[in-house]
């Protein structure tokens, strides 16, 4: 479990097909010294395990199923990801409760600068439209966004100057595929309401 909030950027140092998956090589001279093997932590978004550690570089192994599903399978070297250690028992929760398990990918569709702000509007599958709510919670690339405006396919979100900073959003521009979590909560009560109009 995570809470959306990016602890660091880190830079892609290796990618190899393993197979059928691939294995990535992630350099963060901040988080490396911490880490403990088979640790989780979440890769722009995706909930990967910490399979090998070596000075200021960890690896992952990254499965047939999340590279369909998410955009991990398009990183090379040189890419920066958005990294955060699972939330352990007693931390702050400052985001939204966010499981690192990807709904599907979006893409960027528009950017409007206001000063230092800008809405971004991100493209989603029609299908995860009742996930969404206006000043609700949503997770671009592993982070936790309030939500502005929800359409049929569409979703705008507001990025202050730390987020564009200190994250991979402030790199993104329109084309760019990111990796969409929609809020758990959510899930758990359209499920349950499935159920109950079925039993109506």
């Amino acid at each position: 479990m995570f809470t959306g909030l990016v602890q660091a950027l880190g830079e892609v140092r290796g990618v190899a097909d393993v197979q059928g998956g691939r294995r990535l090589r992630v350099a963060e001279p901040g988080l490396a010294p911490g880490l403990q093997l088979g640790e989780s932590v979440s890769v722009c978004g995706a909930c990967l395990t910490v399979v090998a550690r070596e000075g200021d570089t960890f690896d992952f192994e990254v499965g047939p199923e999340t590279l369909v599903k998410t955009t991990l399978g398009r990183l090379a070297v040189g890419d920066r990801v958005n990294l955060e250690r699972a939330l352990r028992v007693g931390d702050s929760l400052g985001g939204h409760f966010v499981t690192g398990h990807v709904d599907c990918v979006g893409k960027v569709l528009e950017e409007i600068v206001t000063g230092e702000w800008i809405t971004v509007w991100f493209g989603f599958p029609p299908e995860f439209e009742d996930l969404l709510v206006g000043k609700g919670s949503v997770a671009v690339d592993g982070v936790s966004l309030t939500l502005v405006d929800v359409q049929r396919d569409r979703f705008s979100i507001m990025l202050i100057p730390h987020t564009r900073a200190h994250t991979t959003l402030g790199f993104k521009k329109p084309g760019d595929a990111v990796n969409l979590e929609f809020d758990l909560l959510a899930k758990h009560v359209q499920k349950l309401f499935k159920r109950v109009s079925l039993t109506i």
